[in-house]
């Protein structure tokens, strides 16, 4: 067993070696495993998107072997205890499972719980963590970046599009030449943002499963100079890779929705940011649409 392979390793260097080597590693070594820990192996090779998200208890059970024997198993495997060895997996396979594996992990993962509970606490832990570990100077260099753009585009597809369509509404009434993309093909999409270049701002948005059609747009405003802001959930994301600017929030929910929670935070956080950059013009722009809003009575009046 190669104890210490991922023992002091970053995050994302414990996922490169779990996604070349894990299920080889498992195979290769399973000569050298107890007879606990060729079940454990075996369930892992053939069940890796369920493994990645059990307990030590809960995959003991499933095989037949005691908690112990699976925390010893990670261990033994190199991994700081069985927390990290499933973290990573978690890692691996988050942005691969489809939407029907989504689906049965998440019934074994909130079981007969409260459903309600359970999804407002992993929403609440996700707000938590990016607040975390969010990049304050990435933060403020892409307000800067938004403030002083020349034309703002807004791009983000499937379920990304709701983020973007927020952002788009409110950017709006703070600046007079924004752009919200509509979700469509990655063709379309490049006819929109045709007249990009450099002193204009991309912001693409989104998290795994991520777009495919929304990357070869970004990867189109790049090339035309355009400053591009990814508003993503790591730095590994192909986002992240291809962006100028990145910010991250946790959008990591096992099931067939992803969580936007932590996204839509994060986004409200950039409006606000924005607009404490121009407060007059604030003013004097929520001054005149509020006569608009009086006058075509945008708004239902509440009775006391």
């Amino acid at each position: 067993m190669r104890a210490g392979v991922f023992a002091g390793d970053s995050l994302w260097e414990i996922v490169l070696e779990m996604d070349k080597d894990i299920l080889s590693l498992l195979a290769d070594e399973g000569h050298s495993f107890s007879k606990g820990q060729r079940l454990i192996a075996r369930f892992i090779t053939e069940n890796y998107d369920k493994a990645a998200f059990m307990t030590a208890g809960k995959l003991g059970k499933t095989v037949g072997v005691s908690e112990s024997t699976v925390v010893r198993f990670a261990t033994e495997l190199g991994y700081d205890g069985y927390p990290g060895m499933r973290k990573a997996m978690q890692e691996m396979v988050r942005s691969r499972l489809t939407s029907v594996q989504r689906i049965a992990v998440a019934r074994d993962m909130v079981g007969d719980e409260n459903v309600l509970k359970s999804v407002m606490s992993s929403d609440e832990e996700k707000l938590q963590s990016t607040l975390e570990e969010i990049d304050r100077e990435s933060f403020q260099a892409a307000v800067d970046a938004i403030v002083g753009a020349n034309h703002l585009y807004i791009v983000g597809m499937r379920s990304s599009a709701s983020l973007a369509s927020f952002m788009g509404f409110y950017m709006n009434l703070l600046m007079s030449d924004v752009c919200l993309i509509h979700d469509t093909t990655a063709n379309e999409v490049c006819e929109q943002i045709m007249h990009i270049g450099k002193g204009d701002v991309y912001v693409g948005i989104s998290y795994p499963r991520y777009s495919a059609s929304s990357l070869k747009a970004m990867q189109f405003a790049k090339r035309q100079g355009a400053t591009v802001i990814a508003l993503t959930d790591n730095d590994h994301s192909p986002f992240a890779q291809e962006s100028d600017i990145s910010l991250y929030a946790k959008s990591d929910m096992v099931s067939f929705l992803d969580s936007l929670v932590a996204p839509m935070s994060l986004i409200n956080a950039l409006i606000v940011a924005v607009a404490a950059r121009q407060p007059q013009k604030l003013d004097e722009t929520f001054g005149y649409l509020e006569k608009l809003w009086s006058e075509y009575e945008v708004f239902t009046t509440v009775e006391s």
